[in-house]
């Protein structure tokens, strides 16, 4: 599976941007975004399952984020609004290939065997 990670870019506190995750190769269920800053822990955002029924949040977000996904064009979004600067961050998408990890577990990393590189997202001040 190759996952492509966009829509990152600078942008200034208060507003909004969308996150793209486009994924080919192989089919894929569960999907998550995290994102992480120099020096830190991966931190989980978001996670969607197949059908887009099960969503799960991050509390540090929650309110903030809509995670939605197209599975004909196999990509799945994150849309980020009220941007602050602590969300500046190198966000990655991870996706499940073998099983349909619940979205609760998928937010320990369990069961995400494909990782994109991460787009930057640059919330100035």
């Amino acid at each position: 599976v190759q996952l492509q990670a966009s829509g990152g870019g600078l942008v200034q506190a208060g507003g909004s941007l969308r996150l793209s995750c486009a994924a080919s190769g192989r089919t894929f269920s569960t999907t998550t975004w995290f994102r992480q800053t120099p020096g830190k822990e991966r931190e989980f955002v978001a996670a969607i399952d197949w059908s887009g029924s099960r969503i799960y949040y991050a509390d540090s977000m929650k309110g903030r984020l809509t995670i939605s996904r197209d599975n004909a064009k196999s990509t799945v979004y994150l849309q980020m609004m009220s941007l602050k600067p602590e969300d500046t961050a190198v966000y990655y998408c991870a996706v499940d290939t073998v099983s349909c990890t619940d979205v609760v577990v998928a937010s320990y990393r369990i069961g995400m065997d494909y990782w994109g590189k991460g787009t930057l997202v640059t919330v100035s001040s």
